[in-house]
C-alpha cells in the first residue's frame, strides 16, 4: 500500500466479450521520475482467475509517471473466437485479427501518479477494443 511518500498501483481485466475476468494475461509495471526519464520495469505478473493481479511491486519513491503493459495477444489467442465467428471474420478484411487473434496485441497504458496515492486502474478488453478508468 502507498505511504505518504510514495503511490501503489493495482490493476484487474474484465474480458467483456464474454463478461469475465481476463484470466493469465501477463501485466508489466514500469515506472519513472519525470517526464524525460527512461522506463525502469519494475515487475511482471500475470493475471489470476479473478482477473486480477496482486502481487505488482511497490512504486520507489518519487516516481512520477507509470505505464501497465498488457501482453493481450496470447490471451486472445488462446481464447480464440468460436467457429462461427471465425468464419464470419474469414470475410472481412482483417488479416492481422486472423492471424493473432487480436486487433490489440498489446496494451501500454501511462498515467501520472502522485504520493501517498492509490491508483486502481482496470482494463475493460474485447477482441475490437479497450477502456481503462481509475478505479477505486
Amino acid at each position: 500500500m502507498s505511504t505518504e511518500n510514495t503511490a501503489s498501483v493495482s490493476t484487474h481485466i474484465l474480458d467483456t466479450s464474454v463478461g469475465r475476468p481476463a484470466e493469465s494475461v501477463a501485466v508489466s509495471l514500469c515506472a519513472r521520475s519525470g517526464g524525460r526519464e527512461r522506463w525502469v520495469v519494475l515487475g511482471r505478473s500475470a493475471t489470476d482467475a479473478d482477473g486480477r493481479c496482486r502481487d505488482l511491486p511497490a512504486l520507489p519513491e518519487g516516481t512520477t509517471h507509470v505505464r501497465l503493459d498488457f501482453e493481450t495477444e496470447a490471451y486472445f489467442h488462446s481464447h480464440s473466437p468460436s467457429q462461427s465467428q471465425k468464419q464470419a471474420e474469414a470475410q472481412q478484411d482483417a488479416p492481422a485479427l486472423r492471424d493473432s487473434g487480436a486487433f490489440f496485441p498489446e496494451v501500454a497504458i501511462t498515467f501520472a501518479v502522485a504520493p501517498g496515492e492509490h491508483y486502481h486502474v482496470p482494463l475493460l478488453l474485447n477482441p475490437f477494443g479497450y477502456s481503462v478508468y481509475r478505479g477505486s
